[in-house]
């Protein structure tokens, strides 16, 4: 190439990479894009980034060191799909119908993708949700379990031996009226194994790694990015894993990472004070009716072992996920959220799976990423019903009315600035003879049970939740402020 052409060439490069101030104002102003990852049933504390030794989450370790870690965040509900009903809507059980795992909620209640649809935006859900009903709840796009058992086909049958009865939180039957009339269709199908209970203590999965759904979330939300044009507008997308959430089966590579024999149990494993605990929690300790086998320590390290295998096959598929990110430019102008729909106790206090107020069960991790945007650690507590109106907010979007949720993009964007949001609630069994509320307030948390005994913990001086203190005559002026405080929010029908 001679000297003129080598000029021409270089000044044509010039020009291409040239962008006007003009152009960096619009592009700038232009509106983020949004990407939702979920887990399910991720411990809050498992995970590096929170301090956890053992846990390999290396893709979430880097996202949350660009991110805003919040360290006290909290789901609104700590069982699938009422949590999940909340995060979307913004808005607490006793706002929704949807109280357990078999009831969804009505059309009226708005979703983030209503939100952000309404606003331009290109919105899909790619994995679970548990909507337990064939609503599109706002999503123009969506593949879910069903997809993924299409992509199957004869291959469903290991999947369903591996749950080993039906479960719509693993996603057979995905919708429960579905199998409502007829029954489980697996029923004579399924081959039992040795567990005792209806959740295996774990072991490795018969489904080839490439076929697990957490591995079929992330490929299907890969080509999502890859085929979204950016003349279509911004997106919202929802990438929803099922681990470290049962069967806790990971595939080989992910369950050689950890050793039963070197899992150590929960410093609280033995130790709670079972006669000041309600009934149902001390039962639950005594004896765990989806897993008997943890009885056994040895058996007990063996559960932790495969949740955590579960946990880093999860993060894996996050970083695949992260990575195409990167690669298609949506990096550059993309909204990143990671969080779970509940935590897991993992044998804190004896315990195990969710349905409680601790802090294993319903802490949630939860990490924040907006592009050019702050990083940093917040201890401030915050509620995953808020997190619509967080989003909206971040993005410049409109919200649909009503919402419970108060926004914390104050904290996204300064972290380092202390705000005060108010005491943080969360409800569980509404309607039942289970039912309990709960409020977190500064450094107490306090529990109202509708049929049993109250809890009160001061999560400074005890962090591991091991002094119920609401019975104690000096903690009283506190227990009794909290109960008011939570009644203000949502009195009991049947108190």
């Amino acid at each position: 190439m001679d000297r003129r052409a080598l000029l021409q060439n270089s000044l044509l490069m010039a020009a291409s990479n040239f962008v006007s101030p003009f152009a960096r104002a619009q592009r700038r102003s232009s509106p983020p894009n949004v990407l939702l990852i979920m887990s399910d049933q991720h411990k809050r504390s498992c995970m590096g980034a929170y301090g956890d030794t053992v846990a390999r989450t290396p893709n979430l370790d880097a996202l949350a060191r660009k991110s805003v870690r919040f360290t006290d965040a909290y789901c609104a509900n700590p069982v699938c799909t009422p949590s999940r009903a909340s995060l979307m809507t913004g808005l607490y059980g006793h706002h929704h119908e949807a109280q357990d795992n078999t009831h969804s909620y009505a059309a009226k209640h708005k979703t983030m993708a209503h939100h952000f649809g309404a606003a331009g935006y290109s919105t899909a859900l790619i994995g679970k949700m548990h909507w337990v009903d064939a609503q599109t709840h706002g999503f123009d796009y969506r593949l879910e379990f069903n997809d993924w058992f299409q992509y199957l086909g004869p291959k469903t049958a290991l999947y369903a031996d591996e749950l080993g009865r039906p479960n719509s939180g693993s996603g057979q039957p995905e919708i429960d009226d579905l199998w409502r009339e007829s029954g489980d269709p697996w029923k004579d199908a399924r081959h039992e194994d040795e567990r005792e209970g209806s959740v295996h203590v774990g072991r490795v999965s018969r489904l080839p790694e490439e076929d697990h759904f957490d591995s079929f979330v992330a490929r299907e939300s890969i080509r999502f990015l890859h085929q979204h044009r950016r003349e279509d507008g911004p997106f919202f997308l929802v990438s929803s894993f099922l681990k470290p959430h049962d069967p806790f089966m990971p595939a080989q590579r992910f369950a050689d990472m950890f050793k039963p024999e070197e899992m150590k149990l929960p410093a609280s494993w033995g130790k709670a004070d079972l006669a000041s605990l309600p009934k149902e929690v001390a039962q639950s300790i005594q004896y765990n009716g989806p897993t008997p086998e943890v009885r056994d320590e040895a058996r007990a390290k063996e559960h932790i072992a495969y949740y955590y295998a579960n946990l880093a096959q999860m993060d894996d598929c996050v970083g695949q996920l992260l990575r195409a990110l990167q690669q298609t430019g949506f990096d550059r102008d993309t909204i990143i959220l990671y969080t779970s729909d509940h935590g897991e106790m993992l044998g804190d206090l004896g315990l195990w799976q969710k349905f409680e107020f601790y802090e294993g069960s319903c802490g949630v991790p939860l990490l924040m990423h907006v592009p050019g945007g702050a990083n940093g650690v917040v201890s401030t507590p915050v509620s995953q019903v808020s997190l619509s109106a967080t989003l909206t907010e971040l993005s410049g979007v409109s919200q649909l009315q009503p919402n419970d949720g108060k926004s914390f993009a104050s904290l996204v964007k300064n972290p380092a600035k202390p705000a005060t949001l108010g005491p943080v609630f969360a409800e569980y069994a509404l309607n039942t003879p289970r039912a309990k509320y709960m409020v977190r307030d500064g450094d107490w948390k306090y529990t109202f049970w509708e049929h049993d005994r109250e809890e009160l913990y001061n999560l400074k001086s005890d962090p591991a939740e091991l002094s119920n203190v609401a019975a104690d005559p000096r903690c009283r002026k506190e227990a009794e402020r909290l109960k008011a405080t939570l009644f203000a929010w949502h009195r009991p029908a049947n108190v």
